[in-house]
């Protein structure tokens, strides 16, 4: 049986603003596991976002211990989890962020020639990265010029780039009207499937959540697992 690709233990998270202390993490755990999509549901402020930050690296947390691929990652110094990060770990947000002078093309092949790699390999990459997501025929169009749908299929290439291990989604179809949406997920999901990334995907959407592999809900600082209601894809 294959190991985690995330393994959260014990997640604590708090918040001091002024003086009121708010915890919004009380011992959370989840574990992601290669080729699985895992579903994080919960309300605004639940703590969605705070448990995907650190589980990506962004943040350290209070209290807790996480693995990725095997590793502690809790004794890293900034360099060593800037190194992780790179190396392990895809991210897609809500909005896309793409650098609006560049072309999808040169987007996608970004995060890869911070890696080392040399421009027209990471350009070739982000060719077929496109391409799987169907925009073989928008390569060379800048954000401006595409749907925000394709916006966000431009994302999820450049999040996938690096060949990360893991993939954390904070509500990456949460700004796309439903029809949109679907799209977008249905093509994040058959490239997890085909990759054999493990991913994290916190979402308000309850029909997308449906046809995940797993489905935890944050409620009052625990992850509580939820039946899946839909058939997968």
């Amino acid at each position: 049986m294959s190991e985690p690709l995330l393994d959260v233990r014990g997640l604590c998270r708090t918040y001091v603003t002024g003086d009121r202390t708010l915890e919004v993490l009380k011992g959370a755990d989840v574990q992601v596991m290669p080729g699985e999509v895992v579903g994080l549901i919960g309300p605004s402020g639940s703590g969605k976002s705070s448990l995907l930050h650190a589980a990506g690296l962004l943040e350290r947390p209070d209290g807790g211990t996480i693995l990725i691929d095997g590793e502690d990652v809790g004794s890293l110094d900034e360099r060593g989890r800037t190194r992780l990060r790179l190396a392990k770990i895809g991210f897609v947000y809500q909005f896309h962020h793409l650098m609006p002078e560049f072309d999808a093309r040169d987007n996608v092949a970004l995060p890869m020639r911070m890696a080392g790699l040399s421009q027209t390999a990471a350009r070739d990459r982000a060719s077929e990265m496109l391409g799987r997501l169907g925009l073989a025929e928008r390569l060379t169009h800048q954000p401006g010029q595409l749907s925000g749908g394709e916006q966000q299929r431009v994302a999820i290439a450049r999040a996938l780039a690096n060949s990360p291990r893991l993939l954390l989604a904070d509500e990456p179809t949460g700004n796309l009207d439903p029809t949109t949406s679907q799209a977008v997920f249905q093509a994040l999901h058959d490239l997890v499937r085909e990759t054999g990334v493990g991913a994290l995907i916190a979402t308000h959407n309850m029909e997308l959540a449906g046809h995940m592999d797993r489905v935890f809900a944050l409620k009052d600082g625990h992850l509580e697992e939820r039946a899946a209601q839909s058939k997968a894809y």
